[in-house]
């Protein structure tokens, strides 16, 4: 059993993969095909994924009995003891922040807080 995950990646690719996979979701591929198959398949997805990212994850032997595969990913699957992780990249600061978190409040927060405000005052 295989999933492939793509992101940004072309829509021919997209169509190259459904021709061996079911697609579950936008960019989400899942399918029983032998090793080879699969090979040959994420030799594919990275040949035509140009500027896109692919995480592919494989039964395996072993403990966990799967593997992972990336390509242009920031987080990169290691090997602990035998067991594989994948490492997700540590900020460089304590201070910095992720890019998509902004600063401030979130609206469902100050809405509570509105409505808590309301609720007192009657």
């Amino acid at each position: 059993m295989i999933v492939i995950v793509l992101s940004a990646c072309p829509e021919g690719l997209r169509g190259d993969l459904s021709k061996w996979l079911l697609e579950i979701s936008a960019g989400v591929f899942v399918g029983a095909v032998t090793a080879r198959v699969r090979d040959l398949l994420w030799d594919r997805v990275v040949e035509l994924a140009k500027d896109g990212r692919a995480i592919m994850v494989h039964t395996a032997i072993g403990e966990q009995r799967m593997a992972f595969r990336v390509h242009r990913n920031q987080w990169l699957p290691i090997d602990m003891d035998g067991v594989n992780l994948i490492l997700r990249p540590a900020l460089k600061s304590p201070q910095e922040k992720p890019a998509d978190v902004r600063p401030g409040w979130s609206n469902a927060s100050k809405y509570r807080r509105a409505a808590r405000k309301t609720q007192n005052e009657t």
